[in-house]
């Protein structure tokens, strides 16, 4: 069966951010594909901070990583930009982490002049990690998911059709982590 690890990079768990992880998760397990999520912020900090390439929990993750045959990296997009808590993680990975995989990108953001973010910042350090294909990443506006009280999330039409349609094409795709 194939797997993908989900790079979740927001600040929080409660967040729409984590809607997004939740709902590729229900997407991909919809079509039989396992999933790890790695929220890096609860990572040791210390460790992530000061690059320590021993700590156990960074090891561990990069595992996960590692036996992917897939990653999604999910990150809020902050002044232009994709996570710093992203990027202090993709730091550490070591190189050619991504040699034989696709990734997926996807963002959240409160307006759509952030678009870009992906392909100017993030897309070069997934090359970087020596990605087979990337895909073309998709950008939802936090304005189209809902945190509920009860930790649950409502997504509008344009968020749901939105993320189906790049997630159908990443499971769809033939270099994609279908064996």
């Amino acid at each position: 069966m194939a797997s993908v690890a989900i790079i979740a990079g927001g600040n929080k768990l409660q967040s729409r951010l984590t809607g997004i992880v939740e709902y590729a998760e229900k997407y991909l397990e919809g079509e039989g594909i396992d999933t790890d999520v790695v929220h890096v912020h609860q990572l040791d900090a210390e460790a992530l901070i000061t690059a320590d390439f021993s700590n156990a929990s960074i090891n561990e993750t990069h595992q996960k990583i590692e036996s992917a045959d897939g990653i999604i990296i999910i990150s809020p997009v902050f002044k232009a930009a994709y996570s710093g808590i992203v990027k202090t993680y993709l730091d550490l990975l070591p190189r050619g982490a991504f040699t034989g995989k696709t990734v997926l990108p996807l963002a959240l953001g409160g307006t759509f002049a952030h678009v870009l973010a992906i392909q100017y910042s993030l897309d070069p350090v997934i090359k970087e990690l020596g990605a087979d294909t990337i895909h073309k990443g998709r950008f939802i506006l936090d304005k189209h998911i809902t945190s509920n009280e009860d930790g649950t999330y409502d997504y509008d039409q344009e968020a749901k059709d939105g993320l189906d349609k790049t997630l159908k094409k990443f499971v769809s795709d033939k270099s994609q982590v279908r064996e």
